[in-house]
């Protein structure tokens, strides 16, 4: 049977509710929502969770806007990281430092608390977990929300980089025919063959295999699956842990579920193509496989 490697980076309603006390405890919900367009020239729009958040939230949790706070304010894409010492100001004066500990949620899709999450590792701060299910999962057990922001003074976070954790596209073009490297798309299956054309050019980055990031979360209840499901679905794509593993999606959202629970699984090599298809899809240049 398979186990997670870091149970302590995932916790339960249980424990959140029995611990919202605790002066160290910063929450914070990163939920964000994707509107998805036609006939405008891009694959949506993006909508802050920020109105949800203030109708009501977990008792003590602030809101991280993953697009207006904690991206890249230069970059030429959606979502894409900012500078290590950059983040972690960002962060920092939202009071996460050392000596916190941090749990992060977010609404319908636990993959905007694993963008953060995943951020979060790539500047060294290791405190950090995700609420497994989410406020969803809160909501549907009866437990209190709030409509109180929740606010900390400044704390000092010094940002201590991990480089590889994400990757451009570069890396992505020396991977394809790599036998020693596995790239895994964790967008939908349509969106994988080609036949949903929804970031421009359809289509796939070549040679790469598909583990939709959605398939490895309950429906219902947005929890993760179980550790011996969650490892058939990645030994299905051959993402053994030998292997260097890359995973996009459309923004370098959805593939931090993919990464977070390859590194619950125990492995160790493993990157974020991070402006994924919203650069590779416009980029004539770059190869494109269908079918």
């Amino acid at each position: 049977m398979a186990a997670y490697a870091h149970p302590e980076a995932i916790v339960s309603t249980e424990w959140l509710a029995a611990n919202l006390d605790d002066p160290k405890l910063r929450i914070f919900d990163c939920s964000t929502y994707l509107l998805y367009e036609t006939g405008t020239g891009r694959p949506y729009s993006i909508k802050s969770g920020r109105e949800d958040h203030d109708a009501g939230h977990i008792p003590g949790a602030g809101f991280l806007d993953v697009q207006g706070e904690l991206s890249d304010r230069a970059g030429r894409f959606n979502f894409t990281m900012p500078a290590p010492d950059d983040l972690a100001a960002r962060l920092a004066a939202r009071g996460i430092g050392d000596g916190t500990r941090v749990v992060l949620y977010s609404r319908k899709t636990p993959q905007w608390a694993t963008r953060v999450w995943w951020m979060m590792r790539a500047i060294g701060f290791d405190d950090v977990a995700i609420l497994d299910g989410g406020i969803d999962t809160w909501v549907a057990e009866g437990r209190p929300l709030s409509t109180d922001e929740a606010s900390h003074p400044p704390a000092t976070l010094k940002a201590r980089p991990r480089p590889g954790l994400f990757v451009g596209r570069d890396e992505m073009l020396a991977a394809i025919g790599d036998a020693s490297a596995c790239s895994s798309n964790a967008l939908a299956p349509d969106l994988h063959s080609g036949e949903n054309p929804r970031y421009g050019r359809p289509g796939r980055i070549p040679g790469s295999v598909n583990l939709p990031a959605a398939s490895l979360f309950e429906a219902g209840s947005f929890k993760l699956k179980a550790p011996d499901q969650v490892a058939a679905a990645f030994a299905a794509i051959d993402a053994d842990k030998a292997k260097r593993k890359l995973i996009y999606c459309g923004g370098g959202i959805a593939a931090t579920l993919d990464a977070f629970l390859l590194h619950q699984l125990g492995h160790e090599n493993i990157a974020v193509y991070d402006a994924s298809m919203n650069e590779w899809a416009k980029d004539a240049s770059l190869p494109m496989e269908v079918g």
